[in-house]
């Protein structure tokens, strides 16, 4: 599915009037400026799955938050966002085949790093409410001179009951939800995509491969390939993955490539750094 089909950029002569026509300021940054059209970036077209490619530097993620801005894409985080963005995202200009769907958004590294931030946070807390518990659970064991005067007293009576009818590990287990901390950085940051990503969305991904193992960033390369095919879903990714890149029917845009290109993503310098290094070691798995 297709929901964003072309977005453009201002180019360098754009940006040249609208320079000349703002007053000087005390900003020592006119960011995103001059950022794309330095990268000779002016126009993108989508397809169903398409790869914005680049090393650092190369304008992929400021092109994705141009986009999300412009789109006015849900996000999670804050991202760098200067006092001259709104002026940047009124001179670009895109088309759409269809309604963008209210349920888009735009992930980030920061989105996913605060995610898992948030679960580490919840698990210190169930982590100490369980040495608590332990404590709690022997006090109700060992109670002998405990009476219902009240109505306010009945939870205690529960707790005590409780704590005669099971052991100290069943007490805790049914007085604390098991904590979420089983689960790997991986495995957390790619719970949260898949927590994200519903049906019928467009969805902007910059670079999340970030914190994913080889295996897990293959596993999500799949989830995209399935959501894009059978949910109708349209992806824009920032990626130098190559596990990302080689998706079945991905436009690859190579963004250090001036100006920025089209390309197979065997042809990506990146990729093929990956395929010399493996080559010289050849030997060495056999």
């Amino acid at each position: 599915m297709i929901y964003l089909s072309e977005f453009a950029f201002p180019d360098a002569d754009r940006e040249f009037d609208f320079r000349q026509g703002v007053k000087r300021t005390c900003y020592d940054t006119v960011y995103p400026f001059h950022v794309l059209s330095g990268k000779g970036l002016g126009r993108l077209e989508f397809a169903t799955v398409t790869m914005l490619y680049g090393g650092n530097g190369s304008g992929k993620t400021t092109a994705l938050n141009v986009i999300a801005e412009k789109l006015n894409l849900t996000r999670d985080t804050l991202y760098n966002r200067s006092n001259f963005f709104e002026d940047y995202t009124a001179l670009c200009h895109f088309e759409a085949r269809a309604a963008i769907p209210a349920n888009s958004r735009v992930i980030t590294s920061d989105d996913v790093f605060d995610f898992m931030l948030n679960l580490r946070t919840i698990n210190s807390g169930i982590d100490q409410r369980r040495e608590a518990l332990f404590e709690e659970y022997l006090d109700n064991k060992n109670e002998r001179d405990f009476r219902l005067r009240s109505i306010e007293d009945y939870d205690r009576l529960k707790r005590i009951n409780l704590a005669r009818s099971k052991t100290q590990s069943r007490y805790v287990r049914a007085t604390l939800k098991d904590n979420v901390r089983e689960q790997s950085n991986g495995e957390s940051a790619y719970l949260y995509f898949t927590q994200k990503i519903e049906e019928n969305g467009l969805y902007l991904l910059d670079e999340p491969e970030n914190s994913l193992s080889p295996e897990r960033q293959q596993e999500l390369a799949r989830f995209i390939e399935d959501s894009a095919r059978f949910f109708r879903c349209q992806f824009v990714v920032a990626t130098h993955s190559p596990f990302l890149l080689a998706l079945r029917e991905a436009k690859v845009y190579d963004l250090d490539a001036d100006p920025a290109v089209v390309r197979r993503w065997t042809e990506l310098p990146a990729v093929r750094a990956y395929r010399d290094f493996f080559r010289a070691h050849e030997r060495e798995f056999e």
